[in-house]
């Protein structure tokens, strides 16, 4: 099934309020996603920073499949980002987060020009680590009380991709 990528508006956010709560305890402890209209102005607020480019997926026929946040966009000589993204339960399990994970990497390396992509992933989150293995991003560390998620400072391991790599694939 083919996925396709769209920005992030204010349009979108009934339909964003409505999954993500829905999605509650699909996303557990790794993911704090918006689930009201203030969390949801202040997270399009910094999606749509020049330095960030946040896609939603979408299957062809429409279906909600992941969200996924291109964060602190360095270019020049770094040309480089953070990756943090979730999906709903909708739509898992049929290999569209990992389809659309291939259509972010292409958008991330062909459109946005960077070199390097790095995603942070709580050790327990195995399908999030998942992700990441079927796109080609290798470990790079651990790093202990990393990101705030939920109100907790939790630990999280280093995963990135190269262009190089990426092409390599």
């Amino acid at each position: 099934m083919k996925i396709e990528l769209f920005p992030l508006t204010e349009a979108d956010g009934p339909e964003m309020i409505a999954a993500n709560r829905a999605a509650r305890g699909h996303h557990g402890d790794f993911a704090s996603p918006c689930i009201d209209a203030e969390s949801f102005a202040a997270w399009l607020e910094v999606a749509t920073a020049p330095a960030n480019r946040t896609r939603i997926a979408r299957t062809t026929a429409g279906e909600l499949v992941g969200v996924f946040n291109v964060t602190q966009i360095a270019l020049g000589n770094f040309r480089s980002a953070y990756l943090g993204y979730h999906g709903y339960p909708a739509t898992a399990g049929r290999g569209l987060m990992t389809e659309a994970m291939g259509e972010v990497l292409r958008f991330a390396f062909t459109e946005v020009g960077l070199h390097r992509i790095e995603a942070n992933i709580q050790p327990e989150n195995t399908r999030s680590i998942a992700l990441v293995k079927r796109a080609g991003f290798r470990k790079e560390g651990y790093s202990p009380r990393y990101l705030m998620i939920g109100g907790q400072w939790r630990d999280h391991e280093r995963w990135a991709i190269t262009v190089e790599d990426w092409h390599g694939r």
